[in-house]
């Protein structure tokens, strides 16, 4: 069954709007999990407008399903990673000013960079995932990188979606093949809501785990958390 990670950045984004600890972000990954998300995902960026590279280190005590880590692999990130020693490390090629990941990796011209990165990672028994692009040639190429999984960045499957075009899926049911044929592991995130979800998911023949954070706290403040998690995870057991 696909597993439920639900990115808690939104919650930080909040809580830093205002100063103090609230919304107090440690007790939003409780409750998430005791709501029955199966992981927490964190996106710590350069100048720490959401996560803070803090939150990483108090995150650790309390979660107990699987805690992943996505970012740009600077070298403050992969001492952060290499600290905390999350279930998961997912590579981001996100720009230091951007205001949310916009594009999946060139595994071609960044071949030689991922490959290092990622092989510091597996030493220290860290999940390797990378952000991709649903292009076949990108999701060949990764497995050279010695990626564990990738995640597909599911941006143009939302919009396209929302526009009525169920067709676009079908790329990423065919990187979703892939992927499992070369014996990576498939994430996926990105957009992806209530409304797109189990679309998304009925038509992938492989998917391991969507990371969800925008979408499910914002329809969080009009459904209430616990039943917004609890929709989505039925929405991922429809498929199963």
């Amino acid at each position: 069954m696909t597993k439920l990670s639900v990115n808690i950045n939104k919650i930080a984004t909040l809580r830093n709007s205002r100063g103090g600890d609230t919304p107090n972000v440690v007790k939003a990954a409780v409750d998430v999990q005791n709501f029955g998300a199966e992981g927490i995902t964190i996106h710590p960026r350069p100048d720490e407008r959401h996560i803070r590279y803090q939150d990483a280190f108090d995150l650790i005590p309390v979660i107990k399903t699987e805690y992943n880590i996505e970012g740009n692999p600077i070298p403050k990130f992969i001492e952060l990673v290499l600290a905390t020693k999350p279930t998961q490390v997912t590579l981001v090629p996100d720009g230091i000013d951007a205001i949310t990941s916009n594009a999946g990796w060139d595994t071609i011209k960044n071949q030689s960079f991922l490959k290092e990165v990622i092989a510091e990672f597996k030493q220290n028994n860290i999940r390797t995932s990378i952000f991709i692009d649903p292009d076949l040639k990108m999701i060949e190429k990764a497995l050279d990188t010695g990626a564990d999984r990738i995640e597909l960045y599911t941006e143009h499957f939302a919009s396209e979606y929302a526009k009525g075009n169920k067709n676009a899926v079908k790329i990423y049911a065919e990187g979703s093949k892939l992927a499992h044929d070369l014996g990576m592991g498939v994430n996926a995130g990105h957009d992806l809501s209530l409304d797109n979800l189990q679309f998304f998911a009925e038509s992938l023949p492989y998917l391991d785990e969507v990371s969800i954070g925008h979408a499910l706290i914002a329809e969080s403040l009009y459904l209430g958390m616990q039943n917004v998690v609890n929709m989505y995870l039925h929405k991922l057991k429809v498929k199963s």
